[in-house]
């Protein structure tokens, strides 16, 4: 048997530190018991234990302050937002019936080495998981120390310590008396770290064994140190002892556990918005429900106006549940195929989840899905846009409290081992997609209404729905790359990058990987003595934020961020591109519509959202992307400023309400103002600068941002945002009632209405606090700007309708056309109608189009 032993406090305070930011929508902190539940369902999962305990510090003085009052003393307080925590992760942990203990006069780490010893005398194997590395005292053979790091996780059995120690697991104690352990207070010998204390341990054993000897120690210091400190030595020994002999009843059956899905842990979890973690416990099987397996030719008589179908589309396969009724169909068969066609692509109202998905699986075989499409996911999306996933599954526990439909990661398992449907008998598949449908006909219901009182329907039917669709046409297009012109850019960056490292080599005396952030801080921080700016735990910090404070002196830093420029296009661009081209020498990204807690479009496999545009070398990567062919051009129309346009509208602030009116360039007039220079004086720089505050205001930017952005003390930069705001009066009275009524409210919404919930306002944690309310001034301006270019993608793909020409790619506030030469007057007029009258606003949106034979050329 195998018991599975977890040090509470030690993994909760990981977790706490490891997942930042995370809280339910009142406001309550989770990641501490999100991390910790993650870190213990992983163990688990791996080592598959018979037994599990959990052991907890309690907050009262243990035999250790009888010794010495001060062991501890020198620890601060939890943070605010982890000590509300663990009284939450104990009620988690006692409603899944894991087993928890404290006792008071012990720490957790006593009650753990005395239970893996209990445990031992009875030949189970144990595990024990921690952060602490003090428990590597208690390995042994059959006692495996886990210590759980950032990335990985470190195992330890006894001749592991011993290996990477040269010390056994009882002389790790000794260690510890040597050198102390300031998290703890113990104090050790002054002047003996960890080096001197394996030193010394490794060749003596044990500290009492070491001043049996002291007279053969050389240094003149160490030996002076040791004497005058060997009570100290002996009681931080005693002090960083593990207990391992207290009387703790082990009744094993205590120790059991199963991970069933009980109500209360679904009551618990959905109160914690753990609603994907609820797929790792073993679902009690579901009540069947009458379906009735059928053959396709049932389709056929099909007369319902309304129908929520749940549909899966697998090789040549088709799954399709409805109504109480199932149907498994072979698109490859022709008969099969025209009645699943002519289901699609009736005119019957269609309740679906996922339907671009669906779109793109019918296409494949001609049959294409009529509009009336009502999406789940895109509505359960809109009524709540910060959750990271939006199966189906946990849709329903969500909005119905309904837990039969099974995860598909739990149905047909993942990676190598993943099922096909057609792996499930008949009757599961019936069964699952009857559920399916049965779930999203009431989720139909639940949601309308609830779009209809958070006054989303519309935003819902007439913008996101139709997006969908354009969003699928773009995606089947794709766009052109020219293999060559990608092929010589690649070989043009190799030859930069080589050309790089040999400066760099020259530079540091010797050759190096300058991938590797460890190789690089020592050549940087130890060989050339250049200034530490940060550590990590694990070396120095050599992240572009801390190189970026150090490439003016130092010529090697500044080569080494180039370095890292073009092996970042190298990788991402040249090889990431010719990874994901196809036959036809096109790229089809997926437009994400339900990712982005804004409202913005994102873009993955590849993600085209982020093509470099400040560095000249980046923005050539724009070349590559050319027209299908000769009776094609590229056009390109791009919003100016929108996002500035919508915070002067929004706000009614009248100074920038009259730039924009009159066509004044709002950088230069914030110029003017912040530096108190007439507008005609307003230099290069200053106009750089005020356009970095302008932006920096819409994302509610600090003023230590801001002077990082534009390169002046934190101080001048404070003095350029209060004379904003002094110039601008209504813009900061709008920015604080955005604020305001968030916190009122506990969500900030865009002009039509779409909503973000900013948990973070109820936060106590300061930094997450200020985080939320960034947000909370930004989201209705941004997911403004991203609901326009939305109407205005539905509106030019409407009227593209009968053209040659395509919408092919969206990239924040810029639309990328592939337009018919013939076509390219009407599509330019169409482009600037559609998109500077997508939404009325009280001052004007200006599109600006250009054409050209790459998308490069059309910039």
């Amino acid at each position: 048997m195998k018991l599975l032993l977890i040090d509470g406090l030690s993994i909760a305070n990981r977790a706490f530190y490891g997942i930042p930011h995370l809280s339910t929508k009142d406001g309550l902190a989770t990641n501490a018991i999100y991390g910790f539940l993650n870190i213990m369902f992983s163990f688990i999962e791996k080592e598959k234990p018979d037994l599990l305990g959990i052991a907890f510090d309690v907050s009262k003085p243990t035999f250790r302050h009888l010794i010495n009052e001060d062991y501890k003393g020198n620890r601060k307080g939890a943070p605010a937002e982890l000590s509300p925590q663990i009284p939450v992760l104990k009620e988690v942990l006692d409603a899944m019936n894991i087993f928890r203990i404290e006792q008071e006069g012990f720490e957790a780490d006593d009650l753990l080495g005395s239970i893996a010893k209990i445990a031992q005398s009875q030949s189970l194997d144990v595990v024990v998981v921690s952060g602490d590395k003090d428990l590597l005292q208690i390995a042994t053979d059959t006692i495996e120390i886990k210590l759980v790091r950032t990335k990985d996780t470190d195992s330890y059995f006894a001749k592991d310590v011993i290996e990477a120690y040269g010390v056994t697991p009882t002389e790790f104690i000794d260690v510890k008396g040597l050198m102390g352990d300031s998290s703890d207070n113990i104090k050790g010998v002054p002047g003996v770290g960890e080096k001197t204390a394996l030193k010394l341990i490794r060749e003596y054993h044990s500290i009492e064994n070491l001043y049996e000897h002291i007279s053969e120690i050389s240094g003149k210091k160490l030996k002076e140190n040791l004497e005058t400190y060997k009570e100290q030595a002996l009681e931080s020994k005693f002090l960083a002892t593990i207990k391992s002999d207290i009387e703790v009843e082990c009744n094993w059956e205590q120790f059991s556990y199963n991970l069933k899905l009980t109500p209360q842990i679904e009551q618990i979890f959905e109160r914690l918005e753990f609603r994907k973690m609820l797929n790792r416990f073993q679902c009690a099987p579901a009540q069947k429900i009458d379906v009735n397996i059928v053959e396709p030719v049932y389709l056929e008589n099909i007369d319902n106006l309304e129908l929520a179908i749940s549909v899966f589309v697998e090789d040549n396969n088709i799954f399709i549940g409805y109504e109480n009724n199932y149907i498994k169909a072979d698109l490859l068969e022709p008969n099969h195929h025209a009645y699943v066609k002519n289901f699609f692509e009736s005119d019957n109202k269609k309740y679906i989840y996922n339907s671009k998905w669906l779109r793109h699986k019918l296409y494949d075989f001609g049959i294409m899905l009529k509009s009336d499409v009502f999406d789940i996911m895109i509505a359960s999306y809109l009524l709540d846009p910060s959750e990271a996933d939006y199966d189906l599954s946990l849709v329903a526990k969500k909005f119905l409290n309904d837990g039969r439909v099974i995860h598909l990661d739990t149905l047909l398992g993942t990676g190598k081992s993943r099922k096909k449907w057609s792996d499930l008998d008949d009757e599961q598949v019936a069964q699952q997609l009857g559920v399916r449908a049965l779930v999203i006909k009431e989720l139909v219901k639940i949601m309308s209404a609830l779009l209809e009182e958070q006054e989303m329907m519309d935003l819902f039917l007439n913008i996101e729905m139709p997006l969908s669709e354009v969003l699928f046409d773009m995606e089947l297009e794709g766009i052109t790359i020219d293999p060559d012109a990608l092929k010589q850019y690649g070989a043009k960056l190799q030859q930069l990058i080589e050309h790089i490292e040999q400066e760099i080599y020259e530079v540091a005396g010797e050759k190096f990987n300058i991938n590797s952030s460890k190789q690089l801080g020592v050549i940087l921080f130890e060989k050339m003595n250049i200034p530490v700016v940060k550590k990590t735990k694990t070396g120095y910090s050599t992240a572009a934020d801390v190189l970026d404070k150090l490439k003016i002196d130092y010529p090697i830093v500044s080569k080494i961020l180039e370095y890292r420029q073009y092996t970042k296009l190298q990788s991402t661009y040249v090889v990431g591109l010719l990874k994901v081209m196809g036959e036809d020498n096109k790229i089809h990204s997926t437009f994400n519509q339900t990712i982005t807690a804004t409202g913005r479009i994102s873009s993955t496999e590849p993600n085209l959202q982020n093509i470099p545009i400040r560095m000249e070398l980046g923005r050539e990567i724009r070349k590559v992307f050319i027209p299908k062919n000769d009776d094609y051009i590229f056009l390109d129309a791009d919003y100016s400023q929108i996002e500035l346009r919508v915070l002067a509208a929004m706000s009614d602030d009248p100074i920038m309400k009259q730039a924009f009116t009159n066509d004044i360039d709002v950088h230069t007039l914030t110029a003017s103002q912040v530096f108190n220079v007439p507008i005609e004086d307003v230099t290069s720089t200053q106009r750089y600068q005020a356009k970095a505050v302008n932006f920096g205001i819409v994302y509610g930017i600090s003023a230590f941002a801001l002077s990082e952005d534009i390169d002046v003390t934190p101080k001048e930069a404070q003095v350029y945002i209060d004379n904003y705001f002094e110039n601008y009066p209504a813009i900061k009275g709008f920015l604080d009632t955005l604020v305001k009524e968030a916190t009122m409210y506990g969500y900030s919404t865009t002009l039509l209405n779409r909503r973000r919930y900013v948990p973070e306002l109820a936060a106590k944690n300061h930094n997450i606090k200020e985080y939320g309310k960034r947000i909370a001034m930004n989201m209705p301006i941004q997911g403004t700007s991203a609901d326009i270019i939305k109407i205005a993608m539905v509106n030019v793909y409407k009227r593209l309708k009968g053209f040659k020409s395509k919408l092919i790619l969206t990239v924040h506030d810029e639309l990328l056309l592939e337009v018919y030469k013939p076509e390219q007057d009407d599509v330019t007029a169409i482009l600037k109608a559609e998109m500077e009258n997508a939404i009325e606003l009280s001052v004007p949106l200006l599109v600006e189009v250009h054409s050209g034979n790459s998308w490069f050329g059309a910039k």
